[in-house]
């Protein structure tokens, strides 16, 4: 028998926000177990915490969509950490826990009776740029027209530990109202080896800049993602990268984004300078809605 504790993240709202599994104690399940019981609770993701496997790390944590690995996953994230820090102190923070996007700095600051975790995640990577025929092919499955897409900006893969194509829009009239061909964009995902799609729209000024975003992922068996950290980071590098805000070695913003699935959320995402070139780091409130029990296939 397998608990599944449900957490809201980047909320302090129930039934608001974005959704994921956290099974505390995984350390005895197998990866297949892991899949299934993802399956079970059938959230964005799941997240299992196991004990380290080595030196360089306090915590080791994998996720799972319904019907996959992946390597990070932000709001799940946000969720484990916040329980864990409920459960057993803030002060038992920072750590460095290690996932498949590589090994990533949490910490957790107490805010009265509030819990603001925070992620540093991976290194910014800049990658594939959507070429014409590909912009084309994108705007057919989303069912709106090239000149909707914001034009003097790329389309552009961007990975902070799990890519997503970053699709500057136009409005958030035109945001709200997108309904994707979820086979096309699968066809896509397969042509540019990238299976999210964060859509966004740039708001308020170049000083206190707010996104308005909404993430699909029918690839991997995400129609859409309420809110989503590991989409939300990369942008805030990408409005650096292409100078559409008022950058000078940090700056911290809102991303919002689930509104229209009546799941409103917003994630504090922060982009600074390194050495090692720019990094994002995302924060986000959460709560904990209750616990699931999923029964493991070999016990009676």
């Amino acid at each position: 028998m397998t608990t599944i504790h449900v957490v809201d993240a980047f909320t302090k709202k129930t039934s608001t926000g974005n959704r994921a599994g956290v099974v505390l104690e995984a350390e005895s399940l197998t990866t297949s177990e892991m899949q299934e019981i993802a399956a079970f609770a059938g959230y964005s993701e799941t997240a299992f915490v196991l004990p380290p496997t080595g030196k360089d790390h306090d915590l080791h944590v994998r996720y799972f969509t319904p019907n996959a690995e992946v390597p990070i996953c932000g709001h799940a994230t946000i969720a484990t950490h916040f329980l864990r820090a409920q459960r057993w102190g803030a002060d038992h923070y920072p750590i460095r826990v290690k996932t498949g996007a590589g090994i990533i700095p949490i910490s957790v600051r107490t805010e009265g009776t509030d819990l603001l975790v925070s992620m540093t995640q991976g290194d910014v990577e800049f990658g594939t740029i959507l070429d014409k025929a590909e912009r084309l092919q994108l705007a057919a499955a989303l069912n709106i027209s090239v000149s909707d897409f914001v034009a003097d900006l790329p389309i552009q893969i961007v990975s902070t530990g799990h890519s997503k194509v970053i699709v500057p829009l136009k409005c958030r009239e035109l945001l709200n109202s997108l309904k994707p061909n979820s086979n096309d964009l699968i066809a896509l995902s397969k042509s540019i080896d990238c299976n999210g799609f964060f859509l966004f729209v740039l708001s308020g000024t170049s000083e206190i800049p707010e996104t308005y975003g909404r993430m699909f992922a029918p690839a991997i068996g995400i129609e859409e993602d309420p809110v989503t950290g590991n989409a939300n980071g990369p942008t805030g590098a990408y409005l650096v990268q292409y100078k559409l805000v008022n950058f000078c070695k940090s700056i911290t913003y809102l991303g919002h984004q689930g509104h229209s699935l009546r799941k409103a959320g917003t994630v504090h995402v922060t982009v600074s300078t390194s050495e090692r070139g720019l990094v994002t780091t995302v924060a986000g409130y959460a709560v904990l809605v209750g616990c699931r029990v999923f029964q493991n296939s070999q016990q009676p």
